[in-house]
Order: structure tokens, then sequence, then C-alpha cells
């Protein structure tokens, strides 16, 4: 559930402007430990999807590590585009997907490349009924070769 989280808080960042220590705020104050059907129409939420016993520490630092390596995160996502497209042209849930399993594969090297993949392949899932899963999936995978060759 963190996870998921995280990818809602770094959607409302993009899409209000609010910085990471006020977000990650709002969610320990207003969202945590109940279901956010409805809350708040600014962050992006599969409908009915709990936060009950989300991991808020875990959460935190997802938050705040993408914001810290956005700059690497995205040339990574970047590398993995298709010709002729740009990190501006991807949904903005779908970014915020990929950014946060970015940073996981790129800056926790405690988590295998394997679960990454999948939990972010599964949150995609709830997002997204067409092609979106399978796309997250394909760029975690290059992503995770690319940052941690075996």
């Amino acid at each position: 559930m963190a996870r998921l989280a995280a990818v809602q808080a770094l959607y409302q960042m993009e899409v209000s402007g609010i910085g990471a220590e006020a977000v990650v705020r709002e969610f320990h104050d207003h969202r945590f430990d109940r279901d956010i059907e409805g809350d708040a129409p600014a962050v992006a939420s599969p409908a009915g999807v709990p936060l009950a016993g989300a991991d808020e520490t875990f959460f935190a630092d997802l938050v705040a590590g993408v914001v810290a390596a956005q700059g690497d995160i995205d040339k990574a996502i970047a590398r993995r585009l298709s010709s002729g497209w740009r990190l501006g042209r991807i949904d903005a849930t779908a970014r915020a997907i990929l950014r946060s399993g970015a940073f996981e594969l790129m800056r926790r090297a405690d988590i295998p490349s394997e679960v990454v993949i999948d939990e972010y392949v599964e949150i995609a899932k709830s997002f997204f009924d067409g092609a979106e899963p399978g796309f997250v999936n394909a760029a975690l995978d290059a992503i995770a070769r690319d940052e941690r060759p075996t």
C-alpha cells in the first residue's frame, strides 16, 4: 500500500504543485488508515482502494527519494522510451508509477527487481485497462537491466 500511496502523492504533487513535505504530511494526517474513495478529487486513485496498513516510513522515503533523484530518474526512463516519445507525453499517473518504480530500481538494491516490477505493474493494472501495464512492465524491466546488470 505504501507504493500505491507514493504513486498517488507523486501524481498529486505534479497536478497541484504541492511540495513533498506537504503531501507526505497530508497523507499522514488525512489519508492513511481509511478508504480514500471520493476523499480528494486531485488524487489519482482506483475507486475503493484503502491505504490502511501502509508503511508510512517507506511511503515518505519513496516520495522524498523520487523528488531528490527526479533528474536521474527521468533520464533513465527517457532512455527507454520509443524514439520520438518524451516523458511529458505519458499520462501523469503512468509517469508517477514509472518514477516511483525507477527510483526503487535505481536506489533500493535491497528490494529485488522482480518484486519492484511486479508491484508497479499491479498498481498500473488498478488504474488502467489498456496497454499501460505492459508498457510499465517493459520500461521497468529495461531500467532494471540498465541499473542492475547481472
